[in-house]
């Protein structure tokens, strides 16, 4: 035991007082004074405070820690060893109901907060391991994290309704289907900054489409942002006569995905491509995609933004990394009607009526 505790100390010699007790080598180290100058008056003061710093240190380290804690295989013979299994082991803590709960508060679990005494219940009468226990609360406590965070930002996205991607009926599509879909429906969409215009008549899911892809974004773990065109140039417009242009383009090039719906629907005022530039430019330099759901061709947003030039240069950034996608079929509205069949076209229309069809029509 002696060899064995006496390889732990310093192979220095023993200090002149005789004790040949051994102490740690960090003690015995400091012990020894250092006298690299001369002993003036001004240096005694040095040694004074150097050794009152060590005598110190010294009773700190002897009254800290006993001296069983430096001997793996116990005390010396001088000094008798004290064994006890009280030491082998943290003591379990006497937690009341209220000290746990809030303990787990402090840890901000509060899913675990909820449901461990029922868990508990339930571990003990099912004879669960330890293991099982802690697997079992910690999977709860992240599913209802997760939950909680997707309804979080499901109502920071504004959505104007709720749609899946499943509910969507390709059906009603003759050309588009899921799987044409697919990259958009996964993290690649924001991590390659594609965009997609989703186009066609009024009620043919175009919305529904664009809210069901930012939502499937939102479930990937990105933040999606839904705002309809005249909102967004009505609010950059306002912000931009105020001079505080700059602060309101962050919220519409923040979130990963921003859906720009109803483009062309209404009427907008003459600056409405600059503000619209702003906000597409950047995203583009950010490879941040959007999604545009609009009834107007390509070619018509040159009109329907008052500059030919800027709309042709939104649309050449939008679709460098993007897609055009033309909706058809029955309206999702009012399909069961079959105004379709029961109305005839424009031309026949304005036949019947003796009156020519309008130059330009009204949007609808």
């Amino acid at each position: 035991m002696k060899t064995k505790a006496v390889g732990v100390f310093s192979s220095r010699a023993s200090l002149s007082s005789g004790d040949d007790s051994p102490r740690p080598a960090a003690v015995q180290g400091a012990a020894e004074p250092r006298h690299s100058e001369p002993l003036t008056a001004r240096t005694t003061g040095k040694e004074s405070r150097r050794e009152g710093r060590t005598t110190g240190m010294v009773k700190k380290f002897r009254d800290a820690e006993p001296a069983e804690r430096f001997f793996q295989g116990g005390m010396t013979s001088s000094i008798p060893a004290k064994r006890s299994t009280e030491g082998l082991g943290p003591e379990i803590p006497k937690l009341t109901a209220g000290e746990l709960e809030a303990l787990l508060r402090r840890l901000n679990l509060a899913q675990t907060r909820r449901i461990y005494q029922e868990v508990a219940d339930r571990a003990e009468k099912d004879q669960w391991s330890y293991r099982d226990f802690l697997a079992f609360l910690f999977a709860e406590e992240v599913a209802h994290r997760q939950q909680t965070r997707l309804m979080r930002l499901t109502r920071k996205a504004h959505f104007p309704f709720f749609k899946t991607i499943e509910e969507f009926d390709f059906n009603l599509q003759s050309t588009l289907r899921k799987t044409l879909l697919g990259s958009y429906l996964g993290p690649d969409f924001v991590n390659e900054g594609r965009s997609l215009i989703l186009h066609g008549k009024e009620g043919r899911g175009k919305t529904h489409l664009a809210v069901a892809i930012g939502y499937r974004a939102i479930q990937n773990g990105f933040e999606t942002l839904c705002i309809t065109a005249a909102k967004l140039i009505e609010d950059l417009s306002n912000a931009s006569q105020k001079g505080q242009l700059q602060e309101a383009l962050l919220t519409y090039t923040h979130p990963h995905v921003l859906v720009i719906d109803e483009v062309g629907y209404l009427s907008y005022g003459p600056d409405a491509a600059n503000v619209l530039f702003h906000v597409v430019n950047h995203r583009y330099l950010k490879k941040r995609p959007m999604i545009f759901t609009t009834n107007k061709p390509l070619r018509a947003w040159g009109k329907v933004l008052h500059d030919e030039d800027l709309a042709a240069a939104i649309l050449d950034r939008v679709l460098e990394r993007g897609r055009f996608i033309h909706l058809d079929g029955p309206s999702g509205r009012t399909g069961h009607l079959n105004l379709e069949e029961a109305l005839p076209g424009t031309a026949d229309r304005a036949r019947i009526s003796g009156i020519s069809p309008p130059q330009f029509p009204e949007p609808t």
